[in-house]
């Protein structure tokens, strides 16, 4: 399983938060995806061999939010 922590745009309700998580879970081959409101970053847990790090972000920002940074770890 690979991981990445994504900084986002400053999110301003907690229904951002449920609109991004329902879609990144939704997604086929990840694992988790939870949202830290006060940070602005999105923490997910994948299967690289499904989806990568750059098609999670495209997920994000299709919702209409910026995603600043991708940091793999």
């Amino acid at each position: 399983m690979s991981k990445v922590t994504m900084q986002l745009e400053t999110l301003s309700c907690p229904t951002c938060i449920k609109k991004i998580e329902g879609a990144l879970s939704k997604t086929e081959g990840v694992k988790s995806a939870k949202l830290m409101f006060n940070a602005s970053k999105a923490k997910v847990e994948y299967d690289s061999d499904k989806v990568t790090s750059e098609g999670l972000k495209s997920i994000i920002e299709k919702l209409g939010y910026e995603v600043l940074k991708v940091k793999e770890a």
